[in-house]
């Protein structure tokens, strides 16, 4: 790497670095201010100092959540902060002067985006499923003593279970009722009960991966056969973190593009299959849509004059905010508008790209060296 490279990439991560602090900052201390009185709602039973722990692990979980939000607007920033520096001293000038093209100088800025647009698309598919289950809790939740009931969970059995009460620290599901179902053949998406399965307690076991029953009787729909006792339920998704997770009504934009796939495949309610399919298009749309937005708001940044710095910052803004309002309104509109009875999620996270990604090229080819 040559210095020039050297200089321009650290100017760009001290950008970087007051951008995120400044972006991931604020949305911290306006949702703390917002959310103040569900925390206090655990003042009697924590101390000041673990009210302060709680608040602290509650928003440390939330970062990788702020960070997947504003990552794209955080690069933006970023390099309308190191470019905006070097051309209020006069250094970009210089380095056009010299015979610099404006496309080598935005190369290592391109390169550190690249790489911080990779650890966005890790944060999204690695780190946050693997804390899902935190990222669900509510403000006056405190860790390990959560306790909810459980209505109408479906797994991947197609059976429905019912807790009026689900303690998170014993993992246990009080007075449990699930009630199991087949599918019909000739009608997709439709169930017929085939029983009611019942216990006293069910106690999630680790070893086995399945609910140990206490009293557990299941109840067969046909009149032939009779009442018998069952020791243990198992389901593969019926796994403690997923009954915090799916309890959540956007648990969905929590899981992976496996975990995505995996759901979809179970052929659950067409909106429902429509949500799945639009997250899994917009988990690949995404890390290009942040790229489009800076390749958008980078040509227009590369001026000569300091003058003109402030209206190129205000146009480079106004053009990432364009591109930010329109996948805002594709993501609301993806699972709402129908096209010949059909929901197509698919071309809704496709359309910023085929609106600015040209632009974005225009703008690049159009720049002057």
């Amino acid at each position: 790497m040559k210095i020039l490279d050297r200089y321009i990439a650290k100017n760009f991560l001290i950008g970087y670095f007051i951008a995120f602090c400044v972006l991931i900052g604020l949305r911290v201390i306006i949702e703390l201010f917002v959310n103040l009185d569900e925390f206090a709602e655990n003042a009697g039973k924590l101390g000041a100092l673990e009210l302060m722990k709680h608040i602290g692990v509650y928003y440390a979980y939330r970062l990788t959540l702020y960070f997947r939000d504003t990552a794209g607007v955080i690069t933006v920033v970023a390099a309308a902060f190191s470019l905006g520096r070097m051309v209020r001293n006069n250094e970009l000038v210089a380095m056009i002067a010299s015979g610099v093209s404006a496309k080598r100088i935005v190369g290592p800025i391109l390169a550190l985006v690249i790489f911080f647009t990779a650890v966005a698309v890790a944060d999204q598919e690695l780190l946050i499923p693997a804390i899902s289950d935190k990222l669900v809790q509510d403000e006056d939740d405190v860790e390990g003593k959560e306790v909810y009931a459980v209505w109408f969970f479906e797994d991947d059995n197609k059976s429905l279970v019912c807790s009026p009460k689900y303690d998170v620290a014993t993992m246990t599901l009080d007075r449990p009722t699930i009630i199991t179902r087949k599918s019909i053949s000739s009608r997709p998406g439709v169930y017929e009960v085939t029983g009611r399965l019942s216990a006293d307690l069910a106690t999630f076991n680790p070893a086995t991966r399945a609910w140990d029953l206490i009293d557990g009787v299941y109840v067969s729909t046909d009149p032939n056969q009779a009442p018998r006792r069952e020791a243990f339920y198992r389901a593969d998704d019926l796994l403690p973190r997923n009954i915090a997770l799916r309890r959540n009504a956007g648990y969905d934009s929590l899981l992976s593009s496996w975990q995505l796939a995996a759901l979809a495949n179970q052929k659950t309610k067409v909106k429902d299959i429509a949500q799945l399919l639009s997250q899994k298009h917009f988990r690949i749309t995404d890390p290009l849509i942040n790229l489009t937005m800076l390749m958008v708001s980078l040509p227009v940044l590369i001026c000569r004059d300091p003058r003109t710095m402030k209206s190129a910052i205000l146009v480079s803004f106004v053009l990432t905010a364009g591109c930010f309002v329109t996948t805002f309104v594709c993501r609301m509109l993806a699972t709402e508008v129908v096209f010949g009875n059909r929901i197509m999620p698919e071309f809704w996270a496709w359309l910023p790209i085929f609106v600015f990604f040209p632009i974005a090229l225009i703008e690049l080819d159009s720049m002057k060296t």
